[in-house]
């Protein structure tokens, strides 16, 4: 497959700037796989597919406050700073993004807060964009990532392009969201309500859980038309033995296996051993999923609508078929779906 068959038409208003009222009212449409059927439902309708003892993967990463502003020494010079994860937690060493990046150097110091209370200091390049920063701060670690975190606010995509406000610090969050450290949020698990979730329950549905902290390199830009050359970041995830007992049990039994989004169907792919059954695992995964490629776990498939050329869309098509999803996007155009991490949601049934 090459880069351009994932181009296609997204007017701007397409782009959901703000999630839907509640949680499990976005719109839903259903895709059959082995009839090309397309229904048009609300996201709480996704019960109906289901049964008792059928399996629903989530990811419980946490999304922490990662972006945030501090002002550069001596020029005041605005600085973003985007906090990608902790390298050590005595030091205080942050891998972070800054932006502009051609303004800061290793020596230099940056202010952040009102009053200046959080200072960092520049120790090292890691990449055109990327710094190593220490930040100055004798208290006790935890009081040190609180503090950090007061300063930050919900890392949006760049594609919201609207200031953040006071919903999104509990909106770009699941609500199963346990783990720390993700930089942007699993977004086919936004559309879980409690209520939905209860009500999946008394249907009898298992929930399994997996943690992939996802990262930045879901919305970056592939320059490559031969996807085969493509390079995904790596991503931390870990697998439980709970999670492996209830998903293998379920695909033992014939039991629908769904995939709650692309982060949680990236890491299934890469803990499944040769047997097509869930292992074990904590590490880090690069797998980057595009057409052809054969599923081993999930059955199922829950995701939102994706941006063009972007490597979600591409695991998608990999897992409905790529005739069938370039249509079904084509359809969700005309139909006014709203698309993005705000946006509504697709399920994929294989059966």
């Amino acid at each position: 497959m090459k880069l351009s068959q994932f181009k296609f038409k997204l007017p701007e208003e397409k782009i959901a700037l703000h999630p839907a009222k509640y949680r499990d009212e976005s719109r839903l449409m259903v895709v059959h796989k082995s009839t090309g059927e397309i229904e048009h439902k609300m996201f709480k309708d996704v019960l109906n597919y289901f049964d008792d003892k059928d399996v629903f993967i989530f990811n419980d990463t946490k999304v922490f406050p990662a972006r945030l502003y501090g002002n550069k020494e001596k020029t005041g010079a605005r600085i973003e700073v985007f906090l990608l994860r902790e390298l050590n937690e005595e030091f205080r060493l942050w891998d972070v993004l800054v932006d502009p990046a051609r303004k800061i150097r290793i020596g230099n110091k940056l202010y952040f807060g009102e009053d200046d209370s959080m200072v960092a200091e520049v120790i090292d390049n890691t990449t055109s964009r990327g710094r190593t920063l220490r930040f100055l701060y004798d208290g006790p670690h935890d009081e040190f990532k609180a503090a950090l975190y007061a300063l930050g606010e919900p890392p949006l995509p760049n594609f919201i392009n609207r200031p953040v406000e006071e919903e999104d610090a509990e909106r770009f969050q699941t609500i199963f969201a346990k783990n720390e450290g993700a930089v942007t949020a699993p977004t086919a698990g936004l559309h879980f309500s409690r209520e939905l979730m209860k009500r999946m329950e008394i249907k009898g549905i298992d929930f399994a859980f997996i943690t992939m902290h996802a990262g930045l390199g879901n919305f970056r830009e592939i320059d490559v038309e031969d996807l085969t050359k493509h390079k995904m970041d790596s991503e931390q995830m870990f697998v439980e033995a709970d999670a492996c007992r209830i998903v293998n049990a379920a695909k033992d039994a014939g039991k629908n296996v769904c995939a709650v989004g692309t982060t949680v169907m990236r890491t299934i792919e890469t803990a499944v051993g040769t047997d097509g059954h869930l292992k074990e695992f904590e590490g880090w995964t690069n797998k980057f999923i595009f057409p052809p490629y054969d599923f081993s776990v999930a059955n199922s498939m829950i995701t939102n609508f994706h941006l063009p050329y972007s490597t979600l869309l591409m695991l998608v098509a990999a897992y409905g078929g790529y005739d069938l999803i370039m249509q079904a996007y084509d359809i969700a155009l005309k139909e006014d779906y709203r698309f993005g991490t705000y946006g509504d949601a697709m399920l994929i049934l294989d059966k």
